[in-house]
Parts: C-alpha cells; structure tokens; sequence
C-alpha cells in the first residue's frame, strides 16, 4: 500500500496536470457550450481542492512519520524542493506579470514554471516510493 506521503504526492502532480488541461484543452472545448463558463469554472476548483487538500495530506503524513527524513533519498527530496521553490516564481510570476502588463508573450514561459510544479511533484512520489521503512 503506498504511503500517505505517496497519494499526496500524485494528488499533487494530478492537480496540476489537470488544471492546465482545463486552462488549455477543455477550455477550448467548452467555450461554445451555453453553461461553459460554470462548467470551467467547477473545473478549476476541483483542481484548486485537489491540490489544496494535496498540501493537508503532505502535512498530515510528515506529523505522522516522526524520523521521515532518514527514510528518504535526500537527492530527490532536494530536487522536489528545488522544484517547489523555482516552479511558482516561473508560473505565477508570468501570469501575475501578464494581468499587470497585459504582455501576452510571457505566457509562453509559464508552462515551463508547470513543468517544474510536475517535476517537484513527480521526484515526491518517487522518494516516497523508494522510502525506507
């Protein structure tokens, strides 16, 4: 069965792939529907609980475990945190910019800040995978 801190981990990972599939793919889909917008809408806070709750999960599992330091590979652990640390600064930072400036092009910068959120998530459920117990 995998850890508490594992299902976090793909909690995490998932809200993030699946809200920009809705900010990008479904978008799209949906615009032309006449409850579209609702439709996108419970999209997004479904992404938002998700990866909300992730966090709760994340926090939950680390008062759990009192040593859980020592059961993990420090190298993906320090990547995740790298990853956590650099993805929002690219991601929310190109879009906070955009909404400021109104500088579309910067958008074309921002998947790469959610690639890193999927990375940090992605090198989490790796360590948590390999945890010793």
């Amino acid at each position: 069965m995998p850890s508490f801190l594992a299902v976090a981990a793909a909690h995490g990972f998932l809200a993030v792939a699946l809200g920009a599939f809705g900010a990008h793919g479904l978008q799209s889909h949906l615009e032309g529907l006449a409850d579209g917008a609702t439709r996108l809408g419970w999209w997004t806070t479904a992404a938002h609980y998700q990866l909300t709750h992730a966090l709760a999960l994340l926090l939950v599992s680390v008062l759990l475990a009192p040593s859980l330091v020592d059961r993990f590979d420090r190298r993906l652990l320090r990547g995740s945190a790298l990853a956590f640390a650099v993805g929002p600064v690219i991601f929310s930072g190109t879009l906070y910019a955009m909404t400021l400036t109104g500088v579309r092009v910067l958008g074309a910068i921002t998947p790469l800040g959610g690639l890193a959120l999927l990375l940090g998530w992605g090198l989490l459920f790796a360590a948590a995978l390999r945890a010793r117990q």
